[in-house]
């Protein structure tokens, strides 16, 4: 397939985990892709020599950063046709436990990092007729044991989406976002360490099995294309059948 052959695509969080595996899918779909992250992003021979790449430094807590971002996109590509809003980190602690500065760098990077990405991509969405994909997670539609900071911004990322798609949607910018649960990725490498707790996880997943993020990066390729250009403001569970459970223990 080829969905996105001469769309421009951004993805912050993209060094690594769902980012780089959906910069990746986009690539593969024809999209030129803008990858941005915190970190250095290592690209193949390929990728390195294609016009169809381009890597940017950003903190996206940074307003003024992820400002320059956008228009340092759309003045090299022309346009902005899709903005996937993935950057993320987590902290963990009991609400006594967690610090201020664990809960702004939670709060600054996850939820104000997906509305300055919004804000500043508006003006060319709309122009392109674009969409928005966010990352939020099954940990925004319920609560985790030791995770309020990402619970709460999760879940702010959620009800922004709703909100945006309500107040964009008129103006034919469709908003959304892919809802994961456990993932392979970065974020996730020390838990999947411990076999005792993947095993407690395998138990609440239907399916069995950790997400790949692959898997997440076809259902964010499926929310930007038009395949779902009547899809807005739906939070997306790619949870292996998670949400589908009342919280009781299998029988």
């Amino acid at each position: 397939m080829q969905r996105f052959d001469k769309k421009v695509v951004l993805v912050t969080g993209a060094a690594s985990g769902i980012g780089a595996a959906a910069a990746r899918r986009f690539l593969d779909e024809g999209a030129t892709v803008v990858m941005a992250d915190r970190q250095e992003i290592e690209l193949s021979d390929d990728s390195r020599s294609s016009e169809r790449v381009w890597t940017y430094r950003v903190d996206v807590s940074d307003p003024k950063q992820v400002r320059e971002l956008v228009e340092a996109a759309v003045k090299r590509y022309g346009k902005l046709d899709v903005l996937v809003n993935n950057a993320g980190v987590a902290e963990t602690g009991s609400p006594d436990e967690i610090t201020d500065d664990q809960w702004r760098r939670v709060m600054g990077t996850d939820l104000d990092g997906v509305f300055y990405g919004c804000r500043a991509a508006t003006e060319h969405l709309i122009s392109s007729g674009g969409c928005i994909v966010n990352t939020a997670s099954v940990s925004g539609t319920g609560g985790d044991w030791q995770m309020s900071p990402y619970n709460a911004a999760k879940g702010g990322v959620v009800n922004l989406t709703r909100a945006l798609a309500l107040d964009l949607g008129p103006q034919g910018v469709r908003v959304n976002s892919v809802c994961p649960s456990l993932t392979r990725t970065g974020m996730t490498r020390d838990m999947l360490k411990d076999e005792q707790l993947v095993a407690k996880f395998r138990e609440r997943i239907p399916l069995g099995r950790v997400c790949e993020p692959e898997e997440i990066a076809a259902v964010i390729a499926f929310l930007a294309s038009d395949d779902a250009s009547f899809v807005n403001g739906v939070n997306l569970p790619v949870d292996g059948g998670v949400s589908a459970s009342n919280g009781q223990p299998a029988q």
